[in-house]
């Protein structure tokens, strides 16, 4: 527990250097809280709207956690096929470059027609957005398979599934659980893009939403709503990383041998 609060003690003093510097900025340059709220002001507004942004959060926590499950679902399976098959990648590889270009504001008219106002059409935007990373670090980690443990499974008159298996996939799943550790990152800030560029029936909830509607008005509320993204995806990012101390535990040894 020691180790663990040396550890974090770096990052806890700089988040409160940042604070302090923030804080006095305000109040020395008499920055109005409209244009921008105190830290005091924006811990306040979490205490007192904690309800309302509690319930905003768990919308948006849920779009995350289920967007980010199509992401790797799809971006597993399409990470695999290109390895497998080489024309799919030939065919496929540019199209995933330039989707990742595609304006969301496009597609969401589109998702809304095809599946209805709701949270669908959310998911197939973070999905969108979140899938990239997962697939290009998949098919790199596949592709990064020691030569010569390759050799030693043919040697051993493996089959193509089962050098797949017991070489390829295994030596790829740090690089795949680097993949998602980004996608998680970049879900966050995907849920509150496909809540506020898709359309919605109604006052549909969600943080994104609520920090739009509180940007001009409630600017504390909106800082709020961010803190708690902000939060979220440091959470989600590190609860990966005991995951993959988990599932993967000889990439974390190789990465925190002395170098």
């Amino acid at each position: 527990m020691r180790a663990r609060a040396l550890a974090l003690a770096p990052a806890a003093l700089t988040v409160v250097l940042l604070l302090g510097a923030w804080e006095a900025y305000v109040q020395i340059a008499g920055v109005e809280e409209a244009v921008l709220p105190a830290p005091h002001a924006v811990a306040s507004t979490l205490w007192s709207d904690r309800s309302l942004i509690a319930h905003n959060f768990a919308v948006t926590a849920e779009e995350v956690v289920l967007g980010l499950a199509l992401a790797l679902a799809g971006g597993l399976a399409l990470a695999v096929t290109v390895h497998l098959l080489p024309w799919a990648r030939r065919a496929v590889y540019p199209l995933l470059v330039g989707s990742q270009a595609v304006p969301v504001p496009v597609i969401g008219v589109l998702l809304v027609f095809w599946w209805g106002f709701g949270l669908l059409p959310k998911l197939a935007v973070i999905a969108l957005i979140c899938f990239f990373p997962v697939v290009v670090t998949t098919v790199d980690g596949l592709a990064a398979v020691d030569p010569e443990q390759r050799k030693l499974l043919r040697t051993l008159d493996a089959s193509r599934w089962q050098a797949f298996r017991l070489g390829e996939l295994p030596a790829a799943l740090p690089a795949a659980l680097s993949g998602t550790r980004i996608a998680l990152a970049v879900g966050v800030i995907g849920a509150f893009i496909a809540e506020t560029t898709t359309p919605t029936s109604g006052a549909y909830p969600g943080l994104g939403r609520e920090i739009l509607s509180d940007v001009n008005f409630q600017t504390s509320r909106a800082y709020a709503g961010t803190a708690v993204l902000f939060a979220f995806a440091i959470a989600c990012f590190y609860a990966l990383a005991l995951v993959e101390r988990r599932v993967a535990p000889w990439s974390i040894q190789r990465r925190e041998e002395p170098r």
